[in-house]
């Protein structure tokens, strides 16, 4: 491991079993402890499922559940939640799984600092992904999976300029001029994807 991680090097690390992962980012350990990867985001799957996390999920099953995992930890021992923040390598894989999911496109990067041994080097990571459209980052796959569940919508999704997401119904008195980013056929599909109504 220290060959490529050298600033690793002389980290205190844990051994682990993996019971259950949570989802794509987030497991339990055999222990009773809950590991949050440091350094990236998968989509969410509970509450709201998000693009892609089903993935994610089924990625970090296939990959933890019932392995031998080394942890890493960073200069924050846990989140405010409680779980412990860590930079994960599954036994007989020389690859942090961390990176192994920006490499193959089931996570965008997100730093907390003061954990950021690593974030310049998965900001480069998501940005590759991003470039071969890898996982989330699959234009295509992700406008099938936006696409309307009716064939002619007619609520626009509209993100302003302080980036707040809005939806307007038709006959809203700005619904003419509105430019729609997303359209949607039911306030309920407007409101799960993140936007709130207009006012007017």
């Amino acid at each position: 491991i220290f060959e490529q991680y050298p600033e690793l090097s002389g980290k205190t690390y844990h051994v682990e079993t993996v019971r259950r992962v949570v989802d794509g980012d987030t497991f339990e350990t055999a222990a009773g402890d809950k590991v949050r990867l440091i350094g990236v985001n998968t989509p969410e799957v509970h509450g709201k499922t998000e693009y892609y996390g089903r993935e994610a999920s089924e990625l970090a099953k296939q990959r933890l559940e019932g392995q031998t995992v080394y942890l890493f930890s960073d200069v924050s021992g846990t989140d405010k939640y409680g779980r412990l923040l860590r930079y994960v390598f599954i036994e007989g894989d020389p690859v942090m799984f961390n990176e192994t999911l920006l490499t193959e496109g089931y996570a965008n990067t997100m730093t907390v600092p003061p954990d950021v041994t690593y974030a310049e080097k998965f900001v480069q990571l998501e940005r590759t992904a991003r470039e071969k459209q890898k996982g989330l980052w699959n234009e295509q796959a992700q406008a099938e999976e936006a696409a309307p569940s009716c064939p002619e919508p007619k609520i626009k999704g509209n993100i302003n300029s302080r980036g707040e997401k809005i939806y307007h119904l038709p006959g809203g008195r700005y619904y003419e001029q509105t430019k729609a980013e997303m359209m949607f056929c039911t306030e309920e599909e407007a409101s799960a994807a993140g936007f709130r109504k207009a006012q007017q």
